[in-house]
Order: structure tokens, then sequence, then C-alpha cells
């Protein structure tokens, strides 16, 4: 069963991540079909631009507790959005928790409806948010990304904005979108894919300086006593021994 929806509209081609029983958590399996999707992108000439999306009411809900992806295939997937030579777009209209904001980052630009909520949640299961630091660090405010990585804060669309998580929201994601397509499609091939290397040489600079550490940082903590507790008390739905 497939955990990638896919359809396409006047060169725009929209993934959709399909498993909202899981709340689109990054297990394995969803690593991997999206990779293979944004493969297919890759290749497909009559594919313009990339927009990814979700099936219910969270966007992602970041990493599958009980079926993890391995933190390089996390790494390589975020790195494969950057380095897409097609521009991918983030279309919201849900919530969107820990690795889920690394798909965030990773994307050229992301919009999202005004009752969408974000929060960097790592924190309060005993982990960092290691590896989504790689495209989130260089596109965020770091006064505010501080504060939102350290209390596990929800935020609105609204500071989503504001520190730049997203690009833009409104009450109709898809209105707000609507202009952002139009001129996707207006732009010729080679222009959008070089353009886009521009603006991702940052961000993959960060990638080639801190993946291994940032992976390794992921991997120990994940093994961790306390990271054991937070799950646990996360899947059983009870605070974890720390809180005061």
């Amino acid at each position: 069963m497939t955990s990638i929806g896919r359809t396409r509209a006047r060169g725009i081609e929209t993934l959709s991540l399909d498993a909202a029983d899981t709340r689109n958590a990054l297990s394995a399996a969803l690593v991997g079909e999206l990779a293979d999707a944004l493969t297919d992108c890759a290749k497909d000439t009559g594919v313009r631009a990339v927009v990814l999306t979700h099936t219910g009411n969270t966007f992602c809900a970041g990493a599958d507790l009980r079926d993890p992806p391995l933190p390089d295939a996390l790494v390589a997937l975020l790195r494969q959005i950057v380095e897409l030579r097609k521009p991918v777009l983030a279309r919201v209209t849900g919530h969107v928790r820990a690795g889920g904001l690394g798909l965030l980052a990773a994307c050229d630009i992301a919009a999202a409806s005004t009752e969408s909520t974000f929060a960097f949640t790592e924190v309060r299961i005993g982990v960092a948010p290691a590896v989504i630091s790689l495209p989130v660090l260089p596109r965020t405010d770091p006064r505010a990304l501080a504060r939102y990585y350290l209390t596990g804060e929800r935020l609105d669309a609204a500071e989503a904005v504001r520190t730049g998580l997203l690009t833009a929201a409104g009450d109709d994601v898809d209105a707000v979108l609507q202009p952002v397509l139009d001129g996707l499609r207006r732009s010729s091939p080679q222009g959008l894919a070089e353009t886009k290397r521009l603006l991702t040489a940052r961000v993959l600079e960060a990638f080639d300086r801190d993946a291994a550490d940032l992976t390794a940082l992921s991997a120990r903590l994940f093994a961790s006593p306390q990271a054991r507790e937070g799950m646990t008390a996360f899947l059983e739905r009870r605070e974890p021994s720390w809180v005061l």
C-alpha cells in the first residue's frame, strides 16, 4: 500500500503524504516512497514544480517512533528536496511537528492555512532537532528559533511566517499558492533550476559541513535512556519522568 498520492495539473506534480492513520509520521517506508517519487519528478520533463501536501489533519507528525527511518535516509531525503532542480513547495492545512518541519524547511516555498500549527517537540522526548537543523537553521530567525527549539512551544501560522518557517499563510492556502504556481508555470525550466541553485547554496553548505555530525548526534540521542523514557511516555500518553 503506497503512502504517497500523486496527481498532476499543468506541469505541477502534487505529492501527498497519505498515511493519515499515523499522522503522516516519517516511517522508513514513507521516507523511501517519497524519495522515489521525487526521483521520478526529477527525471520527468513534464514536471515544472512539485507541491508537497498531505491527507488528514496533520502534514507530518515527525519521526515514526515505531518504525523510524535511519538518520542517513532522512538526511538524504531532505537533501534531495533541496537539490531537486525544480521548485518544491509545501502546502499545509494542518499540524506540523518535529521532523515534519525539516520537510517544510527543505522546500523552496512553504504556505499554510491559518489553522495550521507548528512545534519542535524533540526536547520533550529527550532528543534534539539534529538532522532537521540542516535546512531549518539557514532559513529561520535565530532568536525566535532558540525559543521554539528549547521549549517545544507551538507556533501559529502567523508566527511561523515571521520566523521564516513559512513563506506565507492565509485562510485559503490554495488562494495563497495560486499566484506562486502561475509564476512558476510562466518561468523557464532552465531559469528555475539555476535560480534555485543560487538560493540553496547556503543550505547545501550546511549539509556538506554538518550532516555527518548531526546524523551521529541523532543516533546517539535516540539510543539514550532519556530518549527511551521520553518515547515510552509519549506512546503511553503520560508525562516523562523529568517533568517538574
